[in-house]
């Protein structure tokens, strides 16, 4: 790897022992290297590349097609919104009458076997049955007589 060095000058021109200074060859510059010494040193003037000119990739079919739906898809959330703003009266009257409909339903499942007990007509004479059963130990036969009065 090369030592890094810093370019003290760039002219060409530097301070000679006795004459003030002398001329430098072009390409031929004071540096200081890192450890601080001053010397002369040849540096290649930065040259500059030519920038390659590319023509542009050409934009795929997929891309084109979703920024052409994306604003499409936007529109129509925002215009769900202002649907659903419009249509919120509606939607509460709704629910209410939903609810009402369940009340009714439940008040008509509890009072409908209440009324129909209620008018019902019971007979004069009730029917009463008694049955007498009998068995001898654990696994034994049972007997019974039922009496109808």
């Amino acid at each position: 790897m090369h030592d890094a060095y810093e370019i003290t000058t760039l002219n060409h021109t530097a301070p000679g022992p006795a004459a003030g200074t002398i001329d430098l060859p072009p390409g031929v510059q004071i540096v200081t290297l890192p450890n601080g010494t001053r010397t002369l040193a040849y540096t290649h003037p930065a040259q500059q590349l030519p920038i390659p000119v590319t023509a542009p990739a050409p934009i795929p079919a997929w891309a084109k097609t979703t920024a052409l739906l994306a604003p499409t898809v936007g529109g129509g959330i925002a215009a769900a919104g202002v649907g659903l703003s419009y249509a919120t009266p509606g939607l509460i009257a709704m629910s209410h009458a939903l609810c009402s409909a369940a009340a009714l339903l439940v008040v008509a499942v509890i009072a409908v076997p209440v009324i129909l007990r209620t008018t019902r007509r019971t007979p004069t004479a009730s029917t009463q049955i008694t049955q007498h059963v009998t068995a001898n130990g654990l696994f034994g036969r049972a007997n019974g007589t039922i009496n109808h009065r």
